[in-house]
């Protein structure tokens, strides 16, 4: 996770990078900061990888469960950037 904020740090544009340390987030056990770091990525580049951040995004929705706070949380950040 380290490396992948310094990268970050580096280039805030580095798709690649955000993406990766949304996955390592969750693998941690930070869903609702790997569900921001998707969002982030979607509204610097929504069609990024061919919207890889969104899909991502849902699948680790149907992981955790609709009830999962990080869901819940995620969903309605995920809408706001696509209602907007």
């Amino acid at each position: 996770v380290a490396d992948l904020e310094a990268r970050l740090a580096k280039d805030e544009n580095d798709h690649q990078a955000r993406y990766d340390l949304a996955l390592a987030l969750n693998a941690d056990g930070f869903k609702l900061e790997a569900a921001e770091a998707l969002v982030t990525l979607m509204k610097r580049d929504r069609e990024w990888n061919e919207d890889a951040a969104r899909k991502k995004l849902l699948e680790l929705f149907e992981a955790w469960g609709p009830a999962d706070p990080a869901t819940l949380k995620g969903r309605r950040l995920l809408s706001s950037i696509l209602f907007s």
